[in-house]
């Protein structure tokens, strides 16, 4: 498995051993739940699982948090509705309400990576009761103006080549999937994700993400139509991210009506959680200590 790591590695949680399955009105997820205390809230994106935390959670549960992370829709083992328009974020969000409300959790600290930061940040403006402090890794607040400069556009070149249904697949898979081989750079859990995303389905499951929240569309005078974030917030952005630039990460001030901090990892790609494990752990710990 093709897993740069440039600090000191934490030993892992044993993902199989803490996951166990909750019932919801979407269907069954797989839920990584691990330790006692109040509840860290992590959820991954494209093309990840719960796998993503292995790092992050041992450390947690020992700052005394209960850490919940399920596979979102069309990811890992969870349900993969075949709609398109099931992908919506604010259906994922909704899984993620239901879950909450199987585990009997009321109030979460929560923590997105990716499409799970977009879900993340929609669940902090409208669930202000159940997101008591809110960690976006990568991914600004959705309509900020950092999103919307030239190099941003260029590096999310991809969100549309995913909109060619059975092209994109194919283009993918190719010659031992070749293109995404190429797209993630040797980054983050290349094996694992050709390994799940290889599954029937999975694949499809996967963009559809992309071809449910951003299909091409005219421009627009607004930008995200929810309210302001009005928790306590912390972004934090890494220097080798090849998908996303600093600004649209800073630039979620904008969007954010309370406390604002911003971190900056150096030396780590897209997936900050596996490049510098134990450095984000102390900022994650520190944070949502509060």
């Amino acid at each position: 498995m093709t897993k740069p790591m440039v600090d000191a590695e934490p030993d892992p949680v044993d993902v199989a051993d803490a996951t166990r399955t909750v019932e919801t009105e979407s269907g069954s997820f797989p839920v990584l739940d691990y330790g006692d205390g109040p509840v860290v809230l992590m959820l991954h994106g494209f093309p990840d699982s719960r796998h993503l935390w292995r790092y992050q959670v041992p450390a947690l549960a020992e700052a005394g948090f209960r850490v919940v992370a399920p596979d979102m829709r069309g990811f890992g083992d969870a349900p993969k509705p075949g709609p398109v328009e099931a992908y919506a974020v604010p259906n994922a969000a909704e899984d993620v309400m239901r879950i909450l409300g199987s585990l009997e959790v009321e109030n979460v600290r929560l923590v997105g990576h990716d499409w799970g930061a977009a879900v993340a940040w929609l669940l902090a403006a409208t669930q202000p009761d159940t997101v008591e402090r809110l960690v976006a890794l990568s991914v600004g607040a959705p309509g900020n103006s950092g999103s919307q400069t030239v190099e941003q556009r260029e590096r999310s070149w991809y969100f549309y080549f995913f909109q060619f249904e059975e092209v994109a697949e194919a283009w993918l898979r190719h010659d031992d999937w070749r293109l995404f081989r190429e797209w993630s750079r040797g980054d983050g859990d290349q094996d694992r994700y050709i390994a799940n995303l290889s599954r029937p389905g999975a694949l499809t499951a996967a963009l559809n993400w992309y071809r449910a929240n951003v299909r091409p569309e005219p421009p627009e005078e607004r930008g995200a139509d929810y309210p302001d974030v009005t928790c306590p917030v912390l972004g934090v952005w890494s220097d080798r991210d090849h998908y996303l630039t600093e600004e649209q990460m800073t630039a979620s001030t904008e969007k954010v009506d309370g406390p604002w901090q911003y971190e900056r990892v150096s030396d780590a790609s897209h997936w900050l959680m596996l490049d510098k494990p134990g450095e984000l752990n102390d900022t994650l710990t520190e944070f949502l200590t509060g």
